[in-house]
């Protein structure tokens, strides 16, 4: 029999498997369970395999539990929704006060607040863990966004600091995010951000193969140089990898064999509507989401795809002699450009969430956190780390210096690529409304006094003047009559 175990996880799928594994060669005793017992045996199996790791299985719930040290700490990697107040209801039978229990999945953060106030009053602590690295960054190092009981942070801090990936210069990618939900509510915001990275890429992507008739060989070559500027990133590493991967199973390359379907778990949504319900403008995201919609009418596509054909649209509008280099260059301005106003897009709903529950998050240790083991981590986020550092208060990330500099340093470029896109037939709606969103934001004035005007025609609204105080109504529709009498 095992010495108590430092800390338990329970659900074992691969993400769970790979944390455990990563908490126990980081030299914590850690005791596993999974309602399948297979999944045990193979968790405890892979242990000995990868090292001899201090990795104890346990196939009920009640041994389990006792398996680990006072105050005791669980961790469960299960799916969101009612799995996880299954897995609650029965670790919390054996549990006592003061233990903790971690929900490590992507978990709407409303449930999270709910369960914290049931666990509290058990006398059970509860945080809401955001893990993000994909299965890779479980085993190695993930991004971690712990939000919840302080308390119940200062039980694991240590663990966690050590687990999470460790960035040169910034320290461990972990650091307690906040109350209530505010740990799975930046994950979540983390993979909106995500969804518009992932868009951005595929215009620059289409941009360059459809109209600039770049082959796979160069697209690997391109984005591997691309890889070592300013886009450095996780992101843009893998695309450089998928553009240079051969087919197994026919000739040519892999990735023109992939169907033209994005699938998607329900995160991006979740951003989407959230940055609704606060009044946040986050287009580039909601074009991502968009996007992956209209990717699922692959068979409507392929019918549209026949009745334009027979209208003269190919698809490629015009046949345009383009010069590669300098498309080359214009998209990589442009997909910086780009992804500067998707970042300060999920900073301000991050923001405004924060200001709505009194969360105080603190934007810059965000993007410190983010700098390693995530899927958007991306040199470029240090800068973002610097913005806040500046100035903590900074209304939006285009108008820290110099983020302004390098939108203003690129804009000519990214007017080229959307444009040329345009008259070539190639949506990018991505970037086109990253470029919609930042010359609305730079703009004094906008053409919404026409809109609240007929607000007010039609239903007595009312308006503010640019020149006097007050509210105003006005008669529009008897005026409007006398003039045309």
């Amino acid at each position: 029999m095992a010495p108590p175990t430092r800390i338990g996880l329970a659900g074992l799928a691969v993400m769970g498997q790979n944390l455990a594994l990563n908490i126990a060669e980081k030299g914590f005793p850690i005791s596993v369970y999974n309602r399948t017992t297979s999944k045990v045996d193979e968790t405890v199996e892979r242990a000995k395999k990868e090292g001899d790791l201090p990795v104890y299985g346990f196939h009920d719930p009640e041994s389990f539990v006792q398996s680990i040290q006072k105050p005791r700490v669980v961790i469960m990697l299960v799916k969101a929704g009612a799995p996880v107040d299954q897995t609650i209801k029965t670790l919390s039978a054996y549990l006592e006060k003061g233990d903790c229990i971690i929900d490590g999945g992507n978990e709407w953060y409303e449930n999270t607040e709910r369960r914290q106030k049931e666990m509290l009053a058990l006398g059970l602590l509860y945080l809401g863990m955001g893990v993000s690295g994909g299965e890779e960054g479980a085993r190695n190092g993930p991004s971690l966004m712990p939000g919840g009981s302080f308390e119940a942070y200062k039980y694991i801090e240590d663990i966690l600091l050590k687990v999470a990936a460790q960035v040169p210069d910034s320290g461990p990618c972990v650091t307690y995010v906040g109350k209530g939900g505010s740990g799975n509510f930046v994950k979540m915001v983390h993979n909106g951000i995500e969804y518009g990275d992932m868009q951005l890429i595929a215009e620059a992507y289409d941009v360059l193969k459809s109209v600039g008739k770049l082959s796979n060989e160069e697209l690997h070559s391109v984005f591997s140089e691309w890889n070592k500027g300013e886009l450095l990133s996780f992101l843009i590493e893998i695309t450089a990898d998928i553009f240079g991967i051969k087919d197994d199973k026919a000739d040519g390359y892999l990735v023109d064999k992939v169907l033209d379907k994005t699938g998607m778990k329900g995160t991006g949504k979740w951003t989407v509507q959230q940055a609704a319900d606060l009044s946040v403008a986050a287009p580039t995201i909601a074009a991502s989401l968009d996007s992956r919609f209209l990717s699922g009418l692959k068979e409507e596509r392929v019918e549209a795809a026949k009745v334009f054909k027979s209208g003269g649209f190919g698809d490629v509008l015009t046949d345009q002699v383009v010069d590669k280099a300098k498309l080359i260059d214009d998209v990589r301005q442009a997909l910086y450009a780009s992804k500067i106003c998707s970042y300060a897009q999920g900073m301000n709903l991050i923001l405004a969430k924060s200001i709505e529950k009194g969360w105080d998050l603190k934007l810059g240790e965000l993007a410190r956190i983010w700098k390693g083991g995530c899927i958007i981590r991306a040199i470029f986020l240090d800068r973002i780390k610097k913005a806040y550092d500046r100035n903590s208060d900074l209304a939006n990330l285009l108008v820290d210096p110099e983020f302004a500099k390098e939108i203003i340093d690129r804009q000519s470029a990214w007017r080229r690529v959307v444009c040329l896109a345009i008259n070539s037939g190639i949506s990018t709606p991505g970037m086109s409304a990253s470029l919609a969103y930042f010359d609305t934001y730079r703009r004094e004035r906008v053409p919404a006094n026409l809109v609240q005007a007929q607000r007010d025609y039609f239903g007595a609204h009312t308006y503010e003047r640019v020149d006097m105080d007050g509210s105003f109504h006005t008669e529009w529709f008897k005026i409007a009559k006398k003039l045309k009498d």
